[in-house]
């Protein structure tokens, strides 16, 4: 393990993470490192990691060795702004799941979008509320059973990065986690942008989405590439990714301080 390049990312006295086998978060852990250490990063030092309740807001707490906050549920949004807004120069990243993000901090994501915030946003969409016994999420696929749907979810899940990049997000993409190279170069590409970056990683629960399948996490991680198609290719596919917006239009932060020096009579 000490020649693994995230070794220096992370605090490696609190592994093996508590993760359940054959989870995604890992996945997605070791892109995120992997896109920062291709950016030439060495340490975390210039970033703060903020997440909410949920099985993927572990990822950068208690794991990454930087500084990070965990907030109530479904706030890491407005928590991570204030926290921009007072430190411009660090980058804040938010990781947390569809739970947080795309259901109980929805109004937060819609607004953070449309005022453009600089923020990136890494929602680990597993299809679920994961951590609370395998209830229906807004992101649950028809026909998925669920614990509160046991004979089928009925409802139509929420596109949450079409909603993103309508709102006016600069950026705004979804990958699965059978996608690693993808989603690293997106992340890459995200982090040298400003304003508000969004990236989904479809990472279905091993625990109450894979299992019900009786598939092997192996077979189900082929079959999330199968049934992927990329976005405007005019093909069919269960999952659509790729980027839903890139822009480059003026950040929130960058207009909060313009505002400020006005007022003042800077």
């Amino acid at each position: 393990m000490r020649d693994h390049f995230a070794v220096k990312y992370l605090r490696v006295e609190l592994l093996p993470t508590s993760f359940c086998p054959g989870c995604g978060n890992g996945t997605v852990m070791n892109a995120f490192l992997k896109a920062l250490e291709e950016l030439g990063y060495e340490n975390l030092k210039e970033f703060v990691f903020v997440s909410g309740i949920g099985c993927s807001s572990w990822i950068p707490n208690p794991y990454f060795k930087a500084d990070s906050i965990h907030t109530l549920h479904g706030r890491a949004i407005p928590v991570a702004l204030g926290l921009k807004l007072a430190r411009p120069e660090l980058n804040v990243v938010v990781i947390a799941g569809d739970g947080d993000l795309a259901s109980i901090g929805l109004e937060h994501l819609i607004h953070a979008a449309r005022r453009n915030a600089d923020l990136l946003v890494l929602m680990v969409n597993n299809m679920i509320y994961g951590m609370t016994g395998g209830q229906q999420a807004p992101t649950t696929p028809i026909g998925f059973e669920t614990s509160t749907t046991p004979y089928g979810n009925i409802e139509k899940p929420f596109d949450t990065c079409a909603v993103v990049a309508a709102a006016g997000a600069n950026y705004s993409a979804r990958w699965t986690i059978a996608h690693f190279h993808r989603l690293k170069e997106s992340i890459k590409k995200a982090m040298g942008k400003r304003g508000f970056r969004f990236i989904e990683v479809v990472s279905p629960c091993t625990s109450h989405i894979v299992r019900k399948l009786k598939l092997p996490v192996s077979t189900y991680i082929r079959q999330l590439r199968e049934k992927s198609i990329l976005i405007n290719t005019g093909g069919r596919g269960e999952i659509t990714i790729g980027e839903y917006a890139d822009r480059d239009e003026e950040g929130f932060v960058s207009r909060v301080y313009e505002y400020i020096n006005r007022v003042r009579g800077c």
